[in-house]
């Protein structure tokens, strides 16, 4: 039984990355009513998140260019998921950016209580 909850946590946790994806690029979309912006911020946005998570943390490090550890890894997470977070809130979607940051938080006590990190 442990075993499936471990394994629904780095499911929740492949979700929340997604999550993410999809927060900053909805904010991009809503940030403006040029067009070019839009593209760019919607587009963009996501594009950035996913390179700076491919290069430092993709795979839980082990698929990363320059894989992070300890106390830089949680920073980098923290700004990440929290970066999708607020991204959520200035698209004026509180509800989904307080479900977003409480999902993080409660898949980051489960995976270091269950040593996943």
């Amino acid at each position: 039984m442990l075993s499936l909850a471990k394994h629904a946590n780095m499911a929740l946790m492949f979700f929340l990355e997604l999550g993410v994806l999809i927060s900053v690029g909805y904010w991009g979309f809503t940030l403006s009513s040029n067009w070019g912006l839009k593209l760019l911020a919607g587009l963009g946005g996501p594009a950035l998140f996913a390179v700076v998570w491919a290069l430092f943390a993709a795979g839980g490090g082990a698929n990363a260019a320059f894989p992070l550890t300890g106390p830089a890894r949680a920073a980098l997470e923290i700004a990440w998921f929290g970066g999708g977070a607020l991204a959520l809130y200035a698209a004026g979607r509180m509800l989904p950016a307080a479900v977003l940051a409480a999902l993080f938080v409660l898949n980051a006590v489960l995976r270091l209580v269950w040593k996943q990190v």
